[in-house]
Parts: structure tokens; C-alpha cells; sequence
């Protein structure tokens, strides 16, 4: 009952900042680099947007906050600036403060950065840099740099997992990404990767279900007593998507391989094939865009730790189950969503498309593509809601609906 109190008083809470929500024009010198840059005018629009949070997904359980969107337009009346600050109560985790930054100062030129630290396990800190200004805009370089703890996190065991066998562990991992590609020509990239990634696990926060260790050991589960990645990848991508968060035309396809060595410090050596074909269709002036996603993904030899392998679940591939639902040595997904514009409304002097997005996601994990059959496939029909503010900003409600039950996740970005 408590806990039911506390949500219904989050909720309530965030209704009645919403309605707090105002426009205001700020002296440019109070908001300095990098909140603003010379494509800001004197002084700034700035807007802010009191809202409510409510998720629910498989892995985390409910989520309930508010949070306070402060939107810093340039002089083109775009949003170049996001801050939002919130909190959040869930009752595995507690209380969660979280701040997260997106800055656009140029087309070519991105950063994001998220701050977020919960009274019970849960910590989350990454700053992603995209700049593509190097040799005439040749040159495109993209910098992730994170550590966090995820409490909420799940093992099922390999290929035909069941529900019976779910084991709950912290996630602790920090390293880097870092890729650099070179535009051999227009719409063609060579890319080189370079990535490090160290993870232990922990003790999670769920205690419904088994600690991940008193089900299966690291002759069963590769990696479940912790593990280094280190990986250099290659990869061929060609793009001609008109816009790089928010595309409504275009095509993009990749094709990657990337290898782990231990004699550079990983903890096995393996390799992994990964390739992925994007294509979005507009009608109606972009009233309607159909969009679909065709991945297939495999990793060969060695004893690969759990979470290096081809894994499938969660917000950005099925999502009608939580994260890392399924894990084996290969996948082939599919995703289809119809994006359809129901309205343009300027709201809080912020001027966005409402959209709903009907969606199917089929996917199969298994050991090897050639021994997949259709009983390996899980099929996951759901709905979008977003609210995308052109060019930069998408925030999205996806409820994703799996043989397990549904899955609601909240986030931004589209998911594909």
C-alpha cells in the first residue's frame, strides 16, 4: 500500500507540473558553452516542460517520476539544447537522480551525457561524442565512454530458454567505444573500431528470483565470473538517410567483422559477423513512413563470454521481452513499424509531430543460421507513441507484447 501511495503522488505530482510548464527568454552570458554557441541568438528561447514517468518493462518492474525537460532553441527556432534532470522510484532500486544532456551545435557535431545514481545498486554514467567536421566532413569520428551497474539484469541459459530458468546478477561494466570512418565516397564509409569493455558481476536487485551463480557456473556459462573484451572492427556503411536521429527517407546498410584476442587482454579470442539493411519509405508529404529493419549477427569459436554473444531483447530489437532476453551464437531480427503522423501541434511554444507507430518484430536466436526452423522465431506485434521535434528530438512510448507478456519502455530516440 505504501508503495502503491508513493506512485499515485509521483503521478499527481508530475500532472500538476505540466501545467507549470512556460516559455521564457534568457541573457545568453547566463547560459555559457556548451549550453548555448554562436548559433544561439541574445538572448535565448528556453523552454521548460514539466512531465510525468511511468514504465513498466520485464527486467526493471514499474518505474514512476517526473522529470523537467529544459529545451534551449538556436536562432532557426531549433532545439539545439536538452537538459532533464528527474527522479524516479522503482522498488527494486529505490530513489533514482538522474541529469541527461543532449547538445547539438552543428549538424555534423553532436554530444550526450547521462548522470544517474540510485539509493539501491543502480548507477548509469556516459558521455557519447559525434563529430564529422574533420577534412571537409570526410572524417567522422564517435566517442562512447561509460560505467554503470545494472542491478535489474537477467540470464535465461542459451538458445531454447525458458521462463523457469530466469537468474537475476548486477551488471558492472565500464570501458569505451571509439570508431573513426572515411568517406570513400558520397554516402560510402570505411569505418575501424576500437572497443574495450570490462564487466563483474554482482549481486543484483531483484530477490525473486535466483542469483545467477547458484543455477550455473562458468563451465556452463562462459563469462558469469566477469570478464575483459577487447575488439578492433572493420566495417562497410553506406547511408543516405536525410537526417541522422529523426530520418524519414533513405537506405542504410552495414556489414562488420570484429575480433577479440587475448593476446591483447581479452579474456577468449573470438570474432563477430554483424550486418543490418534499414529502409524508410515516406508518403503523404512524410505523413506515412514505412520503415523496416532486416539484422542477422554471429559469433564464432572459443569459449565467448554470455554477454558477447548474439543477443536479442529489449527496447531496440524484441520488445516484447526485457533486456538480454535471449542469448545463443547467432540471430536473424526483423522489425517493421508504420509511423504515422496524426497531428502537428505547437505546444509549450515547441512545435512537434505526434506520431503512433503500429509494429511487428520477429526474431530467432540459435546456435547456427543454417539449423534455424520457424519454432525458433518469436513474433512481437506492439505499438509507438513519439513526439518528435524535428530535427533533434524523439521521445517515444513502445508497448511490445511477447508470449511471456507485454513490455512498455520509455526512452528517446527511435528504435531503429
Amino acid at each position: 500500500m505504501h508503495h502503491d501511495r508513493l506512485l499515485v503522488h509521483l503521478l499527481l505530482g508530475g500532472l500538476l507540473m505540466t501545467l507549470s510548464a512556460c516559455t521564457g527568454m534568457v541573457p545568453k552570458k547566463d547560459l555559457p558553452y556548451p549550453l548555448t554557441n554562436e548559433s544561439f541568438s541574445d538572448p535565448v528561447k528556453t523552454v521548460s516542460i514539466p512531465l510525468p514517468i511511468i514504465a513498466s518493462s520485464p527486467n526493471e518492474g514499474i518505474t514512476a517520476g517526473v522529470l523537467t525537460a529544459f529545451l534551449l532553441h538556436n536562432s532557426k527556432d531549433e532545439v539545439s539544447t536538452l537538459l532533464s534532470p528527474q527522479v524516479n522510484w522503482n522498488r527494486n532500486f529505490g530513489i533514482t537522480t538522474t541529469l541527461y544532456g543532449a547538445f547539438y551545435p552543428t549538424p555534423n557535431r553532436s554530444w550526450e551525457t547521462n548522470l544517474s545514481q540510485s539509493t539501491k545498486v543502480n548507477c548509469d554514467y556516459e558521455l557519447r561524442l559525434r563529430d564529422k567536421n574533420f577534412l571537409q566532413s570526410k572524417i567522422e569520428t564517435n566517442l562512447w565512454l561509460y560505467g554503470f551497474d545494472d542491478g535489474s539484469a537477467r540470464f535465461y541459459g542459451f538458445e531454447h530458454s525458458k521462463k523457469q530458468d530466469e537468474t537475476n546478477y548486477g551488471d558492472v561494466e565500464y570501458g569505451f567505444t571509439m570508431t573513426g570512418g572515411y568517406e570513400l565516397f558520397s554516402g560510402l564509409q570505411l569505418i575501424l573500431g576500437e572497443r574495450l569493455r570490462h564487466l563483474s558481476i554482482g549481486q543484483g536487485a531483484v530477490t525473486s528470483v535466483p542469483f545467477i551463480r547458484d543455477k550455473f557456473s562458468e563451465q556452463r556459462v562462459p563469462g558469469i565470473n566477469g570478464f575483459t573484451a577487447h575488439a578492433q572492427k572493420l566495417a562497410v556503411v553506406y547511408n543516405t538517410l536525410d537526417s541522422a536521429t529523426a530520418p524519414t527517407s533513405g537506405l542504410y546498410l552495414r556489414a562488420s567483422v570484429e575480433a577479440s584476442a587475448t593476446i591483447l587482454g581479452s579474456s577468449a579470442d573470438y570474432r563477430h559477423y554483424d550486418a543490418e539493411v534499414k529502409g524508410y519509405l515516406p508518403l503523404d508529404d512524410a505523413r506515412f513512413i514505412t520503415v523496416g529493419r532486416v539484422a542477422w549477427n554471429q559469433t564464432l569459436d572459443g569459449t565467448v563470454p554470455f554477454l558477447e554473444r548474439s543477443i536479442l531483447g529489449g527496447e531496440n530489437s524484441l520488445r516484447g521481452y526485457g533486456r538480454n532476453r535471449f542469448i545463443d551464437n547467432t540471430y536473424l531480427l526483423c522489425n517493421f513499424e508504420e509511423r504515422i503522423r496524426l497531428f502537428r501541434w505547437e505546444i509549450f511554444n515547441v512545435t512537434a509531430d505526434w506520431e503512433v507507430a503500429p509494429f511487428i518484430d520477429l526474431g530467432a536466436i540459435t546456435k547456427q543460421l543454417d539449423t534455424i526452423s520457424t519454432r525458433d522465431f518469436e513474433l512481437n506485434p506492439g505499438i509507438g507513441f513519439r513526439a518528435t521535434v524535428r530535427p533533434n528530438i524523439v521521445g517515444r512510448v513502445d508497448i511490445g507484447f511477447g508470449k511471456e507478456g507485454p513490455a512498455v519502455f520509455v526512452g528517446l530516440g527511435y528504435p531503429f
